[in-house]
């Protein structure tokens, strides 16, 4: 990129709505040189849509992060990735999902019932947090006092991904890796295990072919990181955005029926992930830019989101918009996979905080989590009363 510009940089994440902007109209695919690998950024609409569909030229094969990484299981292409998600989609059909919607509401009760008496609480640590985490380690058939420990492997997960050197993160991935195995090895030893998704995956059978210790090990590590990081900061973002515009906060009060509308409008406007990484195949070319063999580029999601071609006011949070083109949970083969039981959490999650504390107002929000890639807050302070 010639001007220096950076689409991610502190000062383009402050005003999203200016950097996004210039990204439209003048440099659609910046390349971002100063990166440990150098990548392209795609920022508009059109071409994330079109290169997410196009896995022959667009691969995952080497990660979807922002360095190089071998192949893994459910980050890989098809036929290997085709052969994974066929197994594991098996605990996140619509049935399925919809069979976990009363556990859901219940422990979002149970969670706010934990702050009934606390004048002020914090929305990502006492409720956006534990939410997702239990419910993804309960289908895991982890036991729940090892929620912390998923938490602080998560975020371990999470940083290695981002950074140019994980080694700091390495012993915490090591013991997480250990855990699983012993999971793994608990449910092949007992003769009657538990029906989870650890005893699922460890017993799947496709065509013949079973998962060994290490690709399920390597599922589950996805699972926890999808099933927690981004579904927390979605729901964390909802409700400070409308907690900011407390006018919109207020209207969802008056009318329920706007959570939905809430929920996808912040997939829209605040994707929980910024944009995830493809890996060119061949020489490529993007908006008049040519990208070379053997580059990393990423899918900016939250740009594509404020494309004006595609929605109208791009960079206003609003709840009349009917427009759900948001490529806020990726598209194609690499759709997310628990893209449904994220809306389902969190639409409950918000319904249930509006119903139970019509009045609460908003402390501040914090400075936003880590990595580069991730959109979130770390906490979300919250004063229930008049202010």
């Amino acid at each position: 990129m010639t001007s220096g510009f950076s689409p991610l940089s502190d000062e383009s994440l402050r005003d999203p709505a200016s950097a996004y902007a210039r990204l439209h109209a003048q440099e659609p695919v910046p390349l971002l040189a100063d990166h440990a690998p150098p990548f392209y950024t795609l920022t508009r609409h059109a071409d994330v849509e079109a290169a997410l569909r196009n896995i022959e030229a667009f691969s995952s094969e080497f990660g979807q992060g922002p360095r190089f990484t071998p192949p893994s299981g459910m980050l890989s292409d098809p036929p290997q990735h085709t052969f994974y998600r066929r197994l594991v989609q098996q605990a996140f059909t619509p049935a399925a999902v919809k069979a976990l919607a009363g556990r859901i509401g219940a422990l979002a009760g149970e969670l706010l019932e934990g702050v009934a008496n606390h004048d002020e609480f914090d929305v990502h640590d006492d409720y956006a947090f534990p939410l997702p985490v239990v419910i993804i380690a309960e289908l895991l058939g982890v036991p729940r006092d090892a929620i912390q420990k998923f938490k602080l492997w998560s975020d371990a997960s999470v940083e290695a991904m981002g950074a140019e050197d994980p080694a700091p993160w390495v012993p915490e991935l090591e013991r997480m890796g250990r855990y699983i195995q012993d999971q793994i090895s608990l449910r092949r030893e007992m003769e009657t295990p538990p029906d989870d998704l650890i005893t699922r995956l460890v017993l799947a059978e496709s065509d013949g072919a079973r998962l060994d210790d290490q690709e399920i090990g390597s599922v589950i590590r996805q699972l926890l990181v999808g099933g927690n990081e981004t579904t927390t900061s979605l729901i964390t973002n909802a409700v400070w955005r409308l907690l900011e515009r407390r006018e919109l906060w207020e209207c969802v009060v008056a009318d329920p029926s706007l959570v939905d509308r809430a929920i996808e409008e912040s997939l829209r406007f605040d994707p929980p992930v910024l944009g995830l990484f493809r890996n060119t195949t061949r020489e490529v070319t993007v908006s008049g830019v040519t990208i070379p063999e053997g580059t990393k580029v990423m899918m900016h999601y939250a740009a594509a989101n404020r494309d004006p071609a595609v929605f109208d006011d791009p960079d206003t949070f609003s709840l009349d918009r009917q427009n759900r083109r948001h490529l806020a949970f990726g598209l194609g083969v690499h759709f997310c996979l628990g893209a449904e039981l994220a809306r389902l959490e969190a639409r409950t999650a918000l319904a249930t905080i509006v119903a139970r504390f019509p009045d609460l107002r908003l402390v501040d929000a914090g400075e936003r989590i880590k990595p580069f890639f991730l959109w979130g807050r770390r906490r979300l302070p919250v004063r229930r009363g008049a202010r």
